[in-house]
């Protein structure tokens, strides 16, 4: 056991996971590279957990922070703010709702706690529609609407929260319909159970499941939740902490896969846009935004210092056509891995979009959890050299895979390589 790893465990706490046996320490990163304090390369095929979403040392970003340090780095909500009001302009503008307003936070679960006291506020209810299988953070709130057991400590919540089907497509009691009668049975039961409870404030849903092993549903279902939804006046809150910003290639949005009826009522977001450093926000309508009737600040969201950040790394993102990138490397990437699949019966399946990719591993011939070969693979793609996230719900084990949109295809080659001979090791 290293000395920083002792350290740790006298003074944080037990629940604080960390990955592999052997915990690394990351010292600094290139690109998409980072290097542990033994001097060893990895490709990062993780970016801290879908944050680096640009590059690691990305000089126009890391100039941006450095030029903003140098000027002041924090005033609060309570003066104005240059950089925010040019970020807030930059993302209401990109959110596609109309008349949007943007506050600021410094992470994905103040995000949708922010998001929870708007809609109940709004509708004047404590009822929340969550999906199963859900992940939506680590606040008390937003742990009673998580529909993982795996991150939800406590059934205690100030909310009531009520878990609708559809956001696994291969498991639970629809998996065996076709994509247009799956929609139709989870529209089905949402309607049913509507009809048994007092109007709920709203429903949060992930476009893509990011805990939960990047799972989704069928192109639509949330487009045909919303026809529902809107006839009851019920809002719809997409949380796009890990699907936004182009990461699924095909989309800006993760809803934009569901956009018939339109956008949602509030959009939630975080992780990727300041690159690694601590942005959250929520979008919402300005009627719904403006709703409370009480003061409110934030001490550090909005800071000026992760502004700099996010309205560099944004422009990256935007000149360099990033979404694209991520559709064609990830969907080679996503095609090489199914290749790899196919050979192998331990693995249930590969799925994602873009550079958001989930490979689930099962005992094989069964659709049981194997979570022992999931953490031997990691550990096995880190002694050669890359690294991956692992998640899932239902109790499967999903390899996750979102590396820094910037991925060349020769990466997704190296990291490809590497997590086929982790497979073959460890997999039957």
């Amino acid at each position: 056991m290293s000395d920083l790893y002792g350290r740790h465990k006298a003074v944080l706490p037990d629940w604080l996971a960390l990955y592999y046996a052997d915990p690394i320490e990351i010292t600094h990163g290139e690109g998409r590279y980072v290097w542990d304090a033994a001097g060893k390369r990895y490709l990062d095929f993780f970016g801290g957990i879908l944050t680096t979403m640009t590059a690691h040392a990305l000089p126009e970003i890391t100039k941006a922070v450095s030029e903003q340090a140098g000027r002041i780095i924090h005033s609060s909500t309570l003066y104005l703010n240059r950089p925010m009001v040019e970020l807030a302009e930059r993302v209401a503008q990109l959110s596609g709702i109309p008349d949007a307003r943007v506050f600021f936070t410094t992470s994905g679960t103040e995000a949708n706690d922010t998001a929870l006291l708007l809609a109940t506020s709004y509708r004047r209810s404590n009822q929340i529609l969550a999906m199963r299988n859900s992940y939506h953070g680590r606040s008390f709130s937003t742990v009673g609407i998580t529909g993982n057991k795996g991150w939800s400590p406590t059934s205690l919540s100030p909310l009531q929260t009520l878990y609708v089907h559809g956001g696994v497509r291969t498991r639970g009691p629809y998996a065996d319909l076709s994509d247009d009668d799956f929609i139709a049975a989870c529209v089905d039961d949402l309607e049913d159970l509507l009809g048994h409870v007092r109007p709920p404030a709203a429903l949060i849903a992930e476009p893509i499941q990011g805990v939960g092993g990047f799972t989704s549903p069928p192109d639509g279902l949330y487009a045909a939740f919303r026809r529902v939804l809107q006839e009851r006046g019920i809002l719809w809150i997409a949380d796009e902490v890990q699907t936004g910003w182009g990461r699924t290639g095909e989309h800006f949005w993760g809803w934009q896969a569901h956009a018939e009826n339109g956008p949602p009522d509030i959009i939630t977001f975080a992780k990727g846009i300041g690159n690694g450093m601590s942005i959250g926000g929520v979008v919402a309508r300005a009627e719904i935004m403006n709703c409370l009737d009480s003061n409110s600040i934030s001490t550090f969201g909005g800071t000026q210092i992760t502004m700099a950040a996010g309205l560099a790394n944004l422009t990256y993102l935007l000149e360099h056509d990033l979404q694209g990138n991520a559709r064609r490397v990830g969907g080679l990437l996503i095609e090489r891995l199914r290749a790899v699949a196919a050979q192998l019966p331990g693995v249930r399946e590969v799925r994602g979009r873009g550079l958001m990719i989930g490979v689930e591993l099962v005992k094989p011939g069964t659709d049981t959890a194997d979570p022992e070969t999931a953490a031997a693979v990691l550990e096995a793609a880190r002694e050669e050299g890359l690294l991956l996230g692992k998640g899932g719900g239902h109790n499967t084990s999903a390899l996750r895979i979102a590396p820094p949109l910037s991925l060349t295809v020769a990466e997704a080659e190296e990291g490809a390589a590497i997590l086929e001979r982790a497979l073959r090791s460890c997999v039957q």
